[in-house]
Order: C-alpha cells, then structure tokens, then sequence
C-alpha cells in the first residue's frame, strides 16, 4: 500500500487552482476551524487565524471528500457554515472543575514527585484546553474579563467545538484490540507534522498536527501499535530525553494534563516510543519531543477512535 500523503505534497497554494478566496474575518476562519476540527480534521489550536495546520486541514479535507481540487475553500465553507451556525457558545465553569487544577504544581520534575496529580495550573489553562485553544485567544474572546482570576461560576465565550472533557477521562483505564480500528494505519509524516489515520483500504479518516522526535530519535519504519493507556505516570529522565540513552537518575511522574505525555499513551512496537499527548497544546508543531509523537491533548483522546492495538504504524 501507498498511503498518498496528501499533507507531504502541501506548498504554497497554486495560483491557477484558487478557485476561491480564503475567509479574511475571525468569525468565518473560526467557523471552518471548528468544523474541520468536528470532521477529524485539526486546525492545530483554534483562534481564527489562517495558519499553516488550518491549510493542512483543508486540502486533507477536501481529499478524503474526494474534491478534484484540494485548494479549494469554498467547498469547506459552505459546508462550515451550515454545520456550525453557532461560532461561540457561553461556558460557565462548574465547581467541581476545581479538582483538576493546581495553582501550586512545581515545574520541576524532582518537586513533582510529591503530587498525586499533574493538574492544570489555572482555570483559564483548563478552559482554553477543554474548547482547544490557548489562553490569549480566550482573553480576546473575553476582553471584559481578566481570565488570569476565573473562579467557579463565571462564564466565559469560548469556541463552540466539542470540548475535551478532562473528567470523562478514566485514569490508567487501558484500550484493547478491536477487529476493525486493529486494521486501521496510521502514517506519522515528520516533515510535515502531521498524523494521518487511513482506513484499510486506504481511505483517509483523519488528520491531526504533532510534533515529532528529534531527528536523530526519530524511528523511521513500520511498527505495530502495542497498548493505549488513558492517563499514564511518565517516566522523566533527563538524559534519555536529551540523548536517547537511560540515565542514572530519573523521576516517576504522576498522571494528568500536565504531564509530559498528556493524557493518554499508545505505545508502538519500537521500545520506548509511543504517541501521546502534551502539557503544551500551544507548542504543537513548533518544537521537537525526545522521540514519540506528540499530540494536543484534544486530538490524543480521539486516537482510540481510530486505532487500537495491532494498527499498523508507519514513521516518515
């Protein structure tokens, strides 16, 4: 099998194929975010800007639904506008959100190990993770508040996306084999930063921004997905991370968001090496792990949906 990488043919957008113009507004590149994100198809975080992983998910969008032309905006467009006819939805924060965050979580991996739960730092850090953005652009959307002082009751405006609910998350609950998500590929493409899940006949599913290993880390080949665990304790060794090679020291970290591995953990073949999710959200497809295969957390939860032990993975 092939696996076309529509993502590794992606450049600058030929002149002679824009047959229609990109959205210029906040609201209307918003709503296309929102719906690309609903299709399996992430944006990268949402904030109403025409970025790099937005045109990524458009023309793999726009291949999976079989479009002559990938370039293409208008198709996307309308179907966004009819889909999402609500860009914004009102949030208000329950009170039994407090118990995922910690203003007081240390930074450093030797304090850490002293707490049950890598929690979220702050209200607004849980609130722009939950409707998949970053905290600045949930202060645009909030101008009237100062979103450093959330506290349980306020309501904020946020993206009207599904949002990643951190208390639906079952801790350390693993995922087996399932007969047909077990057939399923998923092809990560370093160079392009992209995660790309087909179907066994090579139909594309779903796309997904990451951030890959360093290059000398990077396992380039075929490998077998072995177990998906929801909110894994991590392993934090310095200079394994740095070098690639186990060091004598090393710290047992607590599961949670803030964990270096996010939320969730799926293991490949390759010893050591798994996909997962990240503290840093914001920091996807801008910075370079160890060796595994960073995603937001919003998008790491829905890889169980897609694949499950003995899918077959294929690093690029």
């Amino acid at each position: 099998m092939v696996f076309l990488l529509v993502a590794g043919a992606l450049r600058a957008q030929p002149a002679e194929l824009a047959d229609s113009t990109p959205p210029q507004d906040r609201t209307t590149i918003l709503q296309l975010q929102i719906y690309l994100d609903r299709q399996l198809f992430g944006p990268g975080k949402l904030d109403g800007a025409l970025g790099e992983f937005t045109f990524k998910a458009l023309v793999n969008y726009n291949y999976a639904r079989q479009r002559q032309n990938l370039y293409d905006w208008s198709f996307a467009l309308a179907n966004a506008a009819k889909a999402v006819p609500e860009v914004y939805a009102s949030y208000q924060i329950k009170p039994e959100m407090l118990k995922f965050v910690d203003p007081d979580l240390p930074e450093k991996p030797e304090e850490q190990v002293a707490y049950p739960y890598m929690a979220y730092r702050s209200l607004a850090e849980l609130v722009a993770e939950r409707f998949h953005t970053d905290e600045d652009f949930l202060a645009k959307l909030n101008p009237d508040k100062n979103i450093a002082l959330l506290k349980a009751g306020d309501r904020v405006i946020v993206p009207n996306v599904r949002s990643f609910r951190i208390e639906e998350v079952k801790p350390l609950s693993s995922y087996k084999a399932e007969p047909a998500l077990s057939k399923n590929t998923i092809v990560i493409d370093t160079t392009e930063r992209i995660a790309v899940v087909y179907g066994p006949t090579e139909q594309m599913l779903a796309a997904f921004p990451i951030t890959p290993g360093k290059p000398e880390f990077i396992p380039v080949g075929e490998w077998e997905l072995r177990t998906i665990l929801n909110t894994p304790t991590f392993r934090y060794d310095k200079q394994f991370l740095e070098e690639g090679v186990r060091g004598g020291e090393a710290y047992q970290l607590p599961p949670g968001p803030n964990s270096p591995v996010g939320i969730i953990w799926c293991g490949i073949s390759k010893s050591g090496i798994g996909l997962h999710g990240t503290a840093l959200p914001r920091t996807i497809g801008r910075s370079q792990s160890a060796g595994c295969v960073r995603f937001a957390n919003w998008d790491a939860i829905r890889l169980p949906t897609l694949i499950r032990p003995g899918a077959r993975v294929i690093v690029r």
